[in-house]
Order: C-alpha cells, then structure tokens, then sequence
C-alpha cells in the first residue's frame, strides 16, 4: 500500500472510532427514557380505561361533564409530558442514527477482506454495536408510538365532550324554547282577559249611559 493510502485508512479508522463513541452516546437517554415510557404507557392504559367506563355508563348529565373534562385534563397533563419528554431526545435518536449510519460508510469504504481465523472489522462493529443501535432505534419508535396514541386518544375525547356539550346546548335550546311558548300562551291569555274585562267595562258604561238618557 501507498503512503498516501496508509494514510487514508487510518484516517477511516479514526473516524469510524469517533463516529462510533458518538453514536453510543444516545445509549444512556434510551435506557433513562424506558423508564419514563413505561410509566406513561401505563397511565395512558388507565386512562383510556377510564374513558370506556365513563362513556359505556349510559348516564348523561353535569357529573359525567365533569368527569370527561377531569380526564381530558389528565390527558393533557400526560400529553405534555411525553412531548417534553420527545423534544428532550428525539434530537439525540436522531443523532445516534447518523452516526451509526456513518460508521457503516466508514466500513464499507475500508473495502475489507477477510483473513483466515480473523474476525473482520464489520462482524466486530456488528457485535458491538447491533444492541445499542437497536435500543435507540426501539426507544424512539415507542416514543412515536406513544405519542400517536395519545393523539388519538386525546382526539376521541375531546370529540366526545364536542358532543355533549352540543347535545346540552340544544337541550338547553329545547327548554328554553318551551318557556317562550309557554310565555306566549300566558301573555295570549291575559291579553284576552284584559279584552274581555274591558269590553265587559265598556258595555256596561255604555248601558249605563243609555239608562240615564232615557231618564
């Protein structure tokens, strides 16, 4: 090999090492996430427990408002968390990946051949690296996961509580409807009370008069 080829190598050895430390620092926040995953997918599978029970109880009223808006609260409580949560690793996924990829650049420009009884520098990085490469890659799809269905689950709810309170409002609508009717049925009535008080006055003021004319 050339001097000048020596040189090129070794320097795709530094960096694939380089890339390689880089790559492993997403590691740690993966291992420190699962934790917190696992306690939000739990709390969300309460809470979605929680939304069926109060949408199969067939009762309607101001307790189960109440009820939906506590758990719409939770729900948004939860949300903002796992988005924290992604906004705080999301870029250091996203960084180990890139590194991982360029490691593998870095390998296949060596352009490697294997010698007899010596592991190749690909099966040495493979070993090395699948675990960590693959607990990133699982942390930041069950982060997308996760936050999927919280958007959905938050959807669904907060169409629900749009429902109510339209079905409310038209209740409402309903009831105030039928006080105005009942208000125009009143006012009919006392307004034909007053004709007939005043015609029965005028008649006899004018039966009245005509007695103390023909006097």
């Amino acid at each position: 090999m050339s001097q000048r080829r020596i040189g090129r190598l070794v320097l795709r050895l530094i960096e694939m090492e380089t890339y390689r430390m880089l790559a492993l620092l997403g590691l740690p926040v993966a291992r420190q996430s699962a934790h917190a995953l696992m306690q939000q997918e739990t709390d969300l599978v309460d809470l979605a427990q929680a939304i069926r029970s109060s949408g199969s109880s067939g009762s309607a009223g101001s307790a189960d408002q109440l009820d939906d808006a506590k758990l719409l609260d939770r729900l948004t409580l939860l949300a903002g968390q796992v988005e924290s949560q992604y906004a705080a690793t999301h870029s250091r996924f996203s960084a180990s990946t890139a590194y991982f990829k360029l490691v593998d650049d870095r390998i296949k420009e060596i352009d490697e051949s294997r010698l007899p009884g010596l592991q190749t520098i690909r099966e040495f990085m493979d070993r090395r690296l699948t675990p960590a490469r693959s607990t990133c890659e699982w942390a930041a799809k069950r982060q997308d996961a996760l936050s999927t269905r919280v958007s959905r689950i938050s959807n669904l709810l907060s169409t629900r509580v749009e429902i109510e309170q339209q079905q409310n409002s038209q209740a409402l609508l309903s009831t105030r409807n039928s006080r105005q009717d009942l208000q125009l049925k009143l006012q009919s009535t006392v307004e034909g009370l007053s004709v007939a008080a005043i015609t029965y006055y005028i008649v006899g003021l004018i039966g009245y008069v005509a007695q103390r004319g023909g006097k």
